[in-house]
Formats: structure tokens, C-alpha cells, sequence
């Protein structure tokens, strides 16, 4: 039996998977510096089970290592402390990272450059920026973006199952407001991200808004 020859192909290959495979494992540990203290808004389960799943969706439906980065790092911005420390780790994705990413990521967070920690806009005014943000974005973008809001709008089903609709204590907007801004999103994702992901997100604002009119 000869054996198979290596090519130049086969090594340059070999060579992107590697660098990829790095890429991401710095990207996983990035996270879990900038997120790993926080837990899910009034819950006990830690935030990175968020990211981690949002990248699994992510990859699930077809997203490159640029977005499997971007899925672990979409919230850095919104989430850091200060403007500085926004600052400092904006320019730890443009250097670390392939340009894309940092675009993904800019494109998935609803805060601007001087808003931090506890210092953010009015609930609608971001949420109506983020809609128009989005609305320009590329699919990539989109792609990220609806995995981020698909795991978010099923975790709150599961906890709207189960503790009924005091779950809405717990959020900044009420759910009328959540759900005008669910039905916004699910539009605008509809005919521009994968089918599966896009009715998977019809099904839950289904079940969301039932919840809503029980309120």
C-alpha cells in the first residue's frame, strides 16, 4: 500500500486549523477573564454557560471560527466596567483577532463607547439603536446576533415555565416591552438568517407572547 503524499494544500490546511484551534482557545479564555465572576441577570447560573451555548448555536448553523470568536465575545463590550476598560478590550479583539470579529462584536452590542457597567441609556433608546444597528449589518453579524437572542428568548421561556410571570421582576423592561422587542428581532432575523434558526425563534416568540398576555 503507498502511502498518501502530502501536499502543499494539505499542510496549508493543516496550518489554518491549527491557527484557528488557538484563535479559539484564546477567545475561550478571554472570556472566562472578562466574564467568568458574573452569573445570569438574577440567577446563580454562571454567564459563560450563555456564551458558550450561543457559540454551540453558532457553529451549529453553519458560523465560522470569526463568528464561533465573536459568539464568546459579544457581550465583552456592553458588560465592561468602565469606558476604559471597554476601550482596552475593544483593542484586545482589533489586535488579537482577525477584523471581522471585532466588527461582529461591535455589531452585537447595544451600548455605546462611553456607556459602561452601570452606566447605560434608557432601556428603549438602546434596544431602538440596536434594531437600526443591526438592520445595516452583514449576515455574519446576523448570524451571531440570533443565536445570542435565541438562547436568551428560550432561557426565559424555560424560567417563565417554571416560576410563571414573576420571572419579569427581574428585567429592566417589562414584558410588554420585551415583547415589542423580541417581535422587532424576529423580524428582522426572519428571511435573513438560516431557516431552522429563524423559525426556532417564530416558535419561541409563539410561546412568548402567550406569556405575555397572561401579564
Amino acid at each position: 500500500m503507498s502511502e498518501k503524499r502530502i501536499t502543499t494544500d494539505d499542510l496549508e490546511t493543516a496550518t489554518e486549523l491549527s491557527e484557528n484551534e488557538a484563535k479559539l482557545c484564546y477567545a475561550t479564555q478571554l472570556a472566562w477573564r472578562w466574564h467568568g465572576q458574573q452569573t445570569r441577570k438574577g440567577r446563580t447560573t454562571p454567564y459563560m454557560s450563555h456564551l458558550l451555548q450561543v457559540q454551540g448555536l453558532v457553529i451549529a448553523h453553519g458560523g465560522n471560527s470569526a463568528q464561533a470568536i465573536a459568539a464568546l465575545l459579544h457581550d465583552a463590550l456592553e458588560d465592561a466596567e468602565s469606558p476604559a476598560d471597554r476601550a482596552e478590550r475593544e483593542a484586545t479583539i482589533q489586535s488579537e483577532f482577525n477584523p471581522t470579529v471585532l466588527r461582529i462584536v461591535l455589531d452585537c452590542t447595544d451600548t455605546t463607547s462611553d456607556e459602561a457597567g452601570a452606566i447605560k441609556g434608557p432601556w428603549r433608546e438602546r434596544k431602538e439603536r440596536y434594531i437600526a444597528q443591526l438592520t445595516a449589518a452583514e449576515a455574519d453579524s446576523l448570524l451571531v446576533a440570533a443565536c445570542d437572542k435565541r438562547h436568551n428568548l428560550g432561557d426565559l421561556i424555560v424560567d417563565l415555565r417554571a416560576e410563571g410571570l414573576s420571572t419579569f421582576t427581574r428585567f429592566t423592561a417589562g414584558p410588554n416591552e420585551q415583547l415589542w422587542y423580541f417581535e422587532n428581532l424576529e423580524a428582522l432575523f426572519r428571511s435573513r438568517v438560516p431557516d431552522p434558526l429563524a423559525s426556532e425563534l417564530t416558535n419561541l416568540l409563539v410561546e412568548f407572547r402567550a406569556f405575555v398576555e397572561q401579564s
